[in-house]
């Protein structure tokens, strides 16, 4: 099986590339269009600011690459966050993938510390989607950003009010939190997309 990782004006994409050694797949990480596109499965994973990615891959025509794919994609963090609508990071247009609004969080107290950072619980979750059962499981989280929930939110989390952790249309699977750092189940999460 081929894995891509998609090679873009973002960070942490190593760390994703060792999740995917954990699990015996070696990825390869390219912006080669054809090599993205012979893919069997695409990751569009990252950490950085929605409108400087946006910029990129707009000036390396990986925007309608990446729209154009047919194949399952996964979308992890910031790459969840491009695949939607818009964000208000950066007042910029994104993929379109997902019709919805990437929202900045809003602290309603002072317990309320933004980023949202570190551990916390998925539920309602659809199981079906990466065949395993990962509901009130607890994975990682780092996002200032969020989005809300939409007719796409197949699992949800709770951060000052309730976000979509994972959202899915067609072929293409996004999960807000850090797959590659969310332990055992972030690699049964990963073998979930990878057996799709």
């Amino acid at each position: 099986m081929k894995v891509v990782i998609i090679k873009y004006n973002a960070g942490n994409i190593y760390s994703v590339y060792c999740a995917l050694k954990r699990v015996g797949v070696d990825a390869i990480i390219t912006d080669d269009k054809e090599i993205i596109k012979s893919a069997d499965k695409v990751i569009f994973p990252g950490v950085g600011e929605a409108a400087s990615t946006m910029k990129y891959l707009k000036e390396h025509g990986l925007d309608v690459l990446i729209k154009g794919l047919k194949q399952p994609v996964l979308g992890i963090c910031i790459g969840m966050q491009l695949m939607c609508r818009h964000s208000e990071e950066g007042n910029v247009d994104c993929l379109g993938i997902f019709d919805a609004e990437v929202k900045r969080f809003v602290p309603e107290c002072h317990e309320h510390k933004v980023p949202h950072m570190g551990w916390n619980s998925l539920f309602e979750i659809d199981n079906s989607v990466f065949n395993c059962n990962i509901n009130n499981k607890f994975v990682y989280f780092v996002h200032s950003y969020y989005i809300p929930l939409c007719s796409n939110t197949v699992g949800k989390c709770d951060y000052i009010q309730p976000f979509s952790a994972i959202l899915k249309k067609d072929n293409f699977y996004a999960t807000q939190f850090h797959i590659e750092k969310s332990g055992s189940i972030g690699e049964e999460i990963l073998r979930g997309f990878l057996n799709l």
